[in-house]
C-alpha cells in the first residue's frame, strides 16, 4: 500500500546547497516563472514550473494525496540528491487504466537514470481531451506538478512528458502545447494529435507495434510520425513486431534517447 508523501521540512544543509544552485542558475539568465493567475489558463496550458523545493521527498513510490478516489504515484530514485536538480518525467496512463499501470514502463529504469516520476490519475476513464476540451486534468496535472516542485529540485531543461495509447495521444497533444515546458515528448502507441496550440519544439520519440490491432500502426503511428516530421519536429520512431503494448526493450530505447538527447 502506498502511503501520502510526507510534509517534512527541508534540511537546511540541503536548503543552502539548493540556494546555491538557484544562485547559479539565476547568473546564468534562468529564474523562477512569475506567479500567474491560474483562473485565466489558456485550452491545454500547464502553468506550474520548477521552483525550490520546501520539503524533502520520501525516496520511492508515494501517494499524491490531492485526492481522495483517483490520486496519482511519485517516484523518487536512490540517487536524488536536492542539490543536484534531477530530470522529470510525467507519466500518463491508457484508457481505463490508472496511474499503477501508467508508471510501469519506466519504474525499473528510474534509479539507474536516475529519473524522478509523476503519474497522475486521469479524472475519468480516459483524459479529458478524448470526450471534450481540454480542462479537468490540466488542472489536475498542474497540481501534480505543483506536488512534485515542493519536494523535488527539478532541472527545468530536463521535463519529459510520457504515455501509453490514449496516454501517449495526450502526451503528444499536451506536449506540443507545452513545448516551452516540455522539451521531450515519449509516445508509445498513440494515434491522435490535437494540440490546442503549437509551443516551442521538443523532440519526439514514437514506438508501435506492428501487430497493433487497437490502435494500427500505419493510421497511427507512422502517420502520426510522418506527420510531426513533415512539421518539423524531431521524430525518432520505433517499430516492433507485437501488439498493442510497451514492450521492455522499447521502455530501455525511451530511456537512453532521453539520456543522449
Amino acid at each position: 500500500m502506498l502511503t501520502p508523501e510526507s510534509t517534512r521540512p527541508i534540511s537546511r544543509r540541503d536548503a543552502l546547497r539548493i540556494a546555491a544552485v538557484a544562485a547559479a542558475a539565476i547568473a546564468s539568465g534562468c529564474r523562477p516563472a512569475p506567479s500567474v493567475d491560474r483562473t485565466k489558463r489558456a485550452p491545454g496550458r500547464l502553468l506550474s514550473r520548477p521552483s525550490f523545493p520546501k520539503f524533502a521527498p520520501n525516496i520511492g513510490r508515494s501517494r499524491l494525496g490531492l485526492a481522495s478516489g483517483r490520486d496519482g504515484i511519485l517516484y523518487v530514485p536512490a540517487s536524488y540528491r536536492a542539490a543536484a536538480p534531477a530530470p522529470l518525467v510525467l507519466m500518463l496512463h491508457g484508457a481505463g487504466q490508472s496511474a499503477e499501470i501508467g508508471i510501469r514502463p519506466f519504474l525499473p529504469l528510474a534509479d539507474a537514470a536516475g529519473l524522478v516520476l509523476v503519474a497522475p490519475d486521469s479524472r475519468g476513464s480516459t483524459w479529458d481531451f478524448l470526450y471534450g476540451p481540454y480542462g479537468a486534468d490540466v488542472a489536475f496535472i498542474d497540481r501534480a506538478l505543483d506536488h512534485v516542485y515542493g519536494r523535488c529540485a527539478i532541472d527545468p531543461a530536463r521535463l519529459t512528458i510520457e504515455g501509453f495509447s490514449d496516454g501517449a495521444s495526450y502526451a503528444l497533444s499536451l506536449g506540443i502545447t507545452n513545448g516551452d515546458l516540455f522539451q521531450r515528448i515519449i509516445a508509445f502507441s498513440p494515434c491522435i494529435l490535437a494540440p490546442a496550440a503549437n509551443t516551442g519544439h521538443p523532440r519526439v520519440f514514437i514506438s508501435h507495434g506492428t501487430n497493433d490491432r487497437i490502435l494500427p500502426i500505419d493510421g497511427c503511428g507512422r502517420r502520426l510520425a510522418a506527420r510531426l516530421s513533415g512539421e518539423g519536429y524531431e521524430v525518432d520512431f520505433r517499430e516492433f513486431t507485437g501488439p498493442h503494448t510497451v514492450p521492455a526493450d522499447m521502455a530501455r530505447a525511451a530511456v537512453e534517447w532521453l539520456e543522449k538527447t
